[in-house]
């Protein structure tokens, strides 16, 4: 299942398999020594920056080849790594990480990413304008699918001079440099290639698009060619020689290299933008991702920030992984995710330190279960049914029961024992005649009832079953409370309600952020247009009619609570002071 999770990559890496992950992109900080790169200020990131930075290069070197080491263990042979950095570091990171763990026989490229333009002290010195992107196979068997690129209009004005009802196309040849004495050089129409020194070079792809692959590989040349002409792909000049029609919108462009500058960083105005300094644009992981990964492969990115990466992989249909040490760097691209979500998009969980009870309780069954097992070390099931009733299985095979209720009661224990002897009778009989558990059971609290049968179950026929409490796998705490008020500041020139918004979060913990959902609809979701707001503070401007705002408040453990406030805007000035837990409401 796709996953965020909280926490160091390299504690992180070691609990996932070997070789299973298809594509790893990660921009891990780069070594400027440089303040700014404390970007969203929370206390991961800043634990992270002073693990960084305790030493030189060296030190640097070290960090981070410690992380690409376990990189590499789980990576598939056919995988690949993508390693972004800058020209403080790039030479030391070639040569004493990645080619010493993945080989220099598997450097495939330095892409070149020409990100900006020059900076306004270009006059003082030769400005920094480009990033390396050092691109790494684990085998010589990896996966690679050619990249091309757009067709820029000029070239398209000067090439494609030619249109018909199909549209605009250019002339290309037919043949191929070479002479073949097979069917390749024989007469078709008059013409016969090897006259000329050469053969037939029939353009597949097109015959593919008209009849499908597997009868194009029956087809012979001059079949094909028949079938081009037929169709009015063919034509001939006035000296008898033939050509194909290349038509502008089946062209996939030139193919691109390893040097980048059709991409532009991500611009102040641009609707991606998510106000992370940093912030890498889609358009350079999707192609990335593109080049090598096919849909349903599994994406990593350990150095998260804002989320690109998994936001691209999503879109793309990649299964996908993202951690981040920082709070901030999880929750704000898990409402990236939420912005971008429809009906086709893949579930996802996060993986935090801590969560509260209401999330947890009432998140869907299956997500939840399939969760939770792994957090407490065992193997979900990845079908819910035929299942005789279990969830998954512990390393030893042993059933895993998970109940997302309280106060579970007895009629499941006697369900559930039953469902363990028909699900693997020789395990069970084996588990009992050793004293171990028949099964598991998972659930947020046991009745006495359910308590009491497991005593007489292990006293009087020596079947033990273990009650497990969610709140022994993971630690549960309560999540922020927020309340929501606004201020009318009267109509603007243009007849528009300004509002000013204060939202205040209360935590334990400390608030980390607030986000804005300035057209929230429950059906749809949470959906901000402001994702990171580190006040609480939002000025909006309304039009006449009905409005539902959505808060969101995030604090320190990363645990999330959503105020409402529903504003009516008539022409009137009265305000009605929202009320709390998401029940607020105001006239204006």
């Amino acid at each position: 299942m796709n996953q965020l999770i909280l926490g160091d990559c390299l504690e992180v890496l070691k609990t996932l398999e070997s070789e299973s992950i298809d594509l790893i992109y990660l921009d891990p900080p780069f070594f400027s020594n440089r303040n700014y790169e404390v970007i969203w200020g929370d206390q991961g990131e800043i634990r992270s920056f002073q693990d960084r930075w305790s030493g030189g290069i060296d030190h640097y070197i070290a960090w981070l080849k410690d992380r690409v080491l376990e990189m590499h263990r789980v990576l598939k042979s056919t995988g690949s790594i993508f390693l972004h950095c800058d020209w403080h570091a790039n030479a030391e990171i070639k040569v004493f990480i990645l080619n010493k763990i993945f080989g220099e026989q598997n450097f495939q490229n330095e892409i070149i990413w020409q990100r900006t333009n020059a900076h306004n002290d270009a006059r003082r010195r030769m400005p920094h304008l480009c990033d390396s992107i050092f691109y790494y196979s684990k085998s010589s068997n990896f996966c690679y699918n050619t990249i091309f690129g757009k067709i820029k209009q000029e070239y398209e004005e000067k090439t494609y001079r030619y249109e018909d009802s199909r549209g605009k196309y250019r002339l290309d040849n037919l043949t191929g440099p070479r002479i073949s004495k097979g069917e390749s050089g024989q007469e078709w129409r008059g013409f016969n290639p090897s006259n000329i020194g050469r053969s037939w070079a029939t353009p597949n792809k097109i015959v593919i698009e008209l009849v499908g692959e597997e009868k194009c590989n029956k087809l012979s040349v001059l079949e094909k060619l028949e079938l081009l002409y037929n169709q009015g792909y063919i034509v001939f000049s006035k000296t008898g020689t033939p050509s194909v029609k290349r038509y502008l919108d089946l062209s996939v462009g030139a193919v691109i290299g390893d040097f980048w500058i059709d991409i532009l960083n991500v611009q102040s105005n641009a609707k991606e933008r998510i106000g992370y300094p940093t912030q890498k644009p889609e358009a350079l992981l999707e192609r990335i991702i593109q080049c090598a990964s096919n849909e349903n492969d599994i994406v990593l990115d350990p150095f998260l920030g804002g989320g690109t990466t998994i936001a691209v992989a999503e879109r793309l249909k990649r299964k996908w992984i993202g951690i981040d040490q920082s709070v901030a760097a999880i929750k704000v691209s898990e409402l990236r995710l939420a912005k971008q979500r429809n009906l086709f998009s893949s579930p996802f969980v996060v993986q935090l330190h801590k969560y509260d009870y209401d999330t947890l309780r009432y998140s869907n069954a299956f997500e939840f279960e399939t969760w939770i097992i792994q957090q407490y070390g065992g193997i979900a099931n990845t079908k819910q049914r035929g299942d005789f009733g279990l969830d998954g299985r512990n390393q030893d095979g042993v059933p895993i029961q998970v109940k997302r209720s309280d106060n579970i009661g007895r009629n499941v224990i006697d369900n559930f024992k039953s469902a363990c002897e028909r699900y693997d009778k020789n395990l069970y009989e084996k588990n009992k005649l050793d004293n171990k558990p028949i099964g598991i059971i998972i659930a947020f609290s046991f009745g006495k009832g359910a308590i009491q049968e497991v005593a007489r179950l292990k006293n009087t026929e020596n079947i033990i079953i273990q009650l497990v409490t969610v709140d022994s796998i993971i630690p549960i705490v309560t999540k922020p409370k927020l309340t929501v008020t606004f201020n009318d500041l009267g109509l603007t020139a243009k007849q528009l309600r300004e509002i000013e918004f204060t939202a205040i979060g209360t935590s334990d913990s400390g608030i980390e952020f607030y986000a804005w959902d300035w057209n929230y609809d429950k059906e749809k979701g949470f959906k901000p247009e402001i994702l990171h707001d580190k006040d609480g503070k939002q000025t909006q401007r309304f039009e006449s009619g009905t409005h539902c705002i959505a808060v969101k408040v995030v604090d320190n453990d990363g645990l999330e609570n959503i105020e409402t406030v529903n504003l009516k805007i008539n022409g009137e000035v009265s305000v009605t002071t929202p009320e709390p837990l998401s029940k607020s409401s105001g006239l204006i």
